[in-house]
């Protein structure tokens, strides 16, 4: 009850914003009524377009290039009629619960990956335009890769499939995307991009036919029933479900349905909805009892000037989950929902998923002295930020839960910054293919965090670092850079080594660490890393630190497994 409370609160205070002119003119009698019947519809929109013209760029960008087509008018009017910037970063926040026009369904999935799949598409979909205004862009940035998919990126000669009437033809070229399940949409759904300009830009139809280089073309191109004499090509452009399709042999498949394809297109629209509704009651009402303990920390890495991005990790004992036997695997699964929002409560992300873990017989003793890892890196604006995170293990139903404050750090652009400093038991390069995907991927790197930093002799200490904004030489078009990396143990350096930007062989704005330190020199005990980065150009300096632990070695150590990317 204490839920829709909220939510009807907030749907009342979310109306506020997108209130129309008329509704708030009645606020005072007289003049405000007259001022409404004036404002016609062109002269509103040469209003916004002044107001347009005075916003600041970021939140033109925002407005223009990051949420330009899911935007609706009445929105859009709000957004531009707010007098200051603290309002519409309050817009902003609120802008990504309003997506689902019920209150059971947060879209917050969508702003998920909502960066990352939009540089995606930049990379891959452009065509004249940014990828993200293209429709397999926009496509698959509110649904991710496509489990399978046709490619005909030259056209030329094609078999129709039964349902489109067979025989053969020749196309322009054309993509079908296959997603084999939607969550709120359904199972097999098709999506077909066509290019019938050639010039790289697919554009999504609804007409299977569109993509048919000789449908205007007499006699060209017969289906097989047109070729039998049995139905002419004439008939195509009589249809009156929208397609120009030939006759299907055996009928048409229920998905050909014009209503249905109707359907299917006013959905493929929508975000998913909340997968775990049990958890997100949790964070809501607060009201449980701890029964998981899991360890969790955050990073910060400048991404531009106004976002950050903020990988979240999650690591918890094995021991603490419930495992069930079948036939030989022991299997423990645990549900995760999180929800990141302003200390006012207007909620700015959410993030979902299931973690599982799978051990044979021989390996489950082993097993429950190691721990499961989980990340999930969400991109936020600076500013202080409240974090709920919910553990559900599905086979005990027990609960852990967390709830902390996150202060997101401003990245200034007129001096030397750095990310925070990560110690990781894991630093390696990704295949291109998989940078900046998955679990623990910073860039072109994988970087799996030691929550409690510490480590074994035998082992190598992974070091991330990134440095941003190092003066570039107008000459020589380089930076100059220099970094002292320092161990200290009770006050007294016991190890130390210097690298410049030339040996580190990155010269640009931004330099990223990655190093991997030998431990057999150190004795068992706590020591503090230093590093030191110095911009030679500018004379500017920035300090990073972390402690760690190096532990006495064993006889037999268990070497810690970690839940798998996902």
């Amino acid at each position: 009850m204490e839920r829709w409370g909220r939510v009807l609160v907030f749907s009342v205070l979310a109306s506020v914003w997108v209130l129309p002119v008329s509704a708030r003119a009645q606020d005072t009698p007289g003049k405000q009524d007259t001022h409404a019947r004036q404002e016609t519809d062109k002269e509103r929109k040469q209003r916004e377009k002044r107001l347009l013209k005075e916003l600041d760029s970021q939140y033109k960008k925002w407005l223009n290039e990051e949420v330009g087509y899911i935007l609706t008018d009445e929105e859009r009017s709000a957004f531009l009629r707010l007098s200051n910037n603290e309002e519409r970063e309050q817009f902003i926040e609120q802008f990504w619960l309003r997506r689902d026009p019920t209150p059971d369904t947060v879209e917050n999935e969508f702003k998920e990956e909502h960066y990352r799949r939009i540089a995606y598409a930049n990379e891959r979909f452009a065509s004249g335009i940014p990828g993200w205004k293209t429709d397999r862009g926009r496509i698959y940035i509110i649904w991710g890769p496509a489990d399978e998919i046709e490619s005909h990126p030259s056209g030329g000669s094609y078999d129709r499939p039964p349902e489109e009437g067979g025989g053969s033809t020749s196309t322009y070229p054309f993509e079908k995307w296959r997603y084999r399940y939607l969550e709120g949409i359904g199972n097999d759904v098709i999506l077909e991009f066509v290019d019938p300009s050639g010039s790289g830009e697919y554009r999504l139809t609804m007409d299977p036919s569109e993509k048919d280089a000789l449908l205007h073309v007499p006699g060209a191109g017969l289906s097989q029933l047109e070729a039998m004499g049995m139905a002419s090509k004439t008939d195509r452009f009589s249809r009156t479900d929208g397609t120009h399709l030939p006759r299907g042999l055996g009928g048409t498949p229920a998905r050909m349905n014009e209503f249905d394809r109707l359907e299917l297109y006013a959905k493929i629209q929508k975000p998913p909805p909340v997968k775990f509704k049990d958890l997100e009651e949790l964070v809501s009402s607060r009201i449980v009892r701890n029964q998981v303990h899991f360890d969790y920390r955050f990073d910060f890495l400048r991404v531009t000037s106004d976002t950050v991005l903020v990988p979240i990790t999650v690591q918890v004992p094995n021991r603490q989950l419930t495992f069930q036997n079948r036939e030989g695997v022991h299997s423990a699964v645990l549900n995760l929902f999180g929800r990141i929002s302003t200390l006012s409560g207007r909620i700015v992300q959410t993030f979902e998923d299931v973690i599982t873990r799978d051990f044979p017989e021989s390996l489950l003793q082993a097993s429950l002295q190691a721990s499961s890892i989980y990340q999930k890196a969400v991109p936020l604006r600076p500013g202080l930020y409240r974090l709920d995170i919910v553990l559900k293990d599905v086979q005990s139903g027990n609960v852990g839960v967390i709830n902390t404050g996150l202060r997101v750090p401003r990245f200034e652009d007129d001096k030397l910054e750095a990310s925070t400093l990560i110690l990781a038991d894991l630093i390696e390069r990704v295949p291109a293919k998989q940078v900046g995907l998955g679990q623990f991927v910073l860039g072109s790197t994988k970087v799996r965090p030691k929550l409690n930093q510490e480590f074994f002799p035998n082992e190598k200490m992974g070091i991330f670092l990134q440095l941003y904004n190092l003066k570039v030489d107008d000459k020589s078009h380089r930076a100059n850079a220099s970094v002292e990396f320092r161990v200290r143990k009770d006050q007294q350096e016991v190890w130390k080594t210097a690298e410049t930007s030339e040996q580190l062989r990155q010269t640009g704005e931004q330099i990223t660490i990655e190093r991997l330190l030998p431990l057999n020199s150190l004795q068992p005990g706590r020591y503090k890393l230093e590093i030191r980065a110095t911009d030679q150009l500018t004379n500017q300096t920035i300090l990073r630190t972390a402690d760690f632990t190096v532990k006495p070695a064993v006889a037999e150590k268990i070497a810690e497994k970690k839940a798998p990317g996902r």
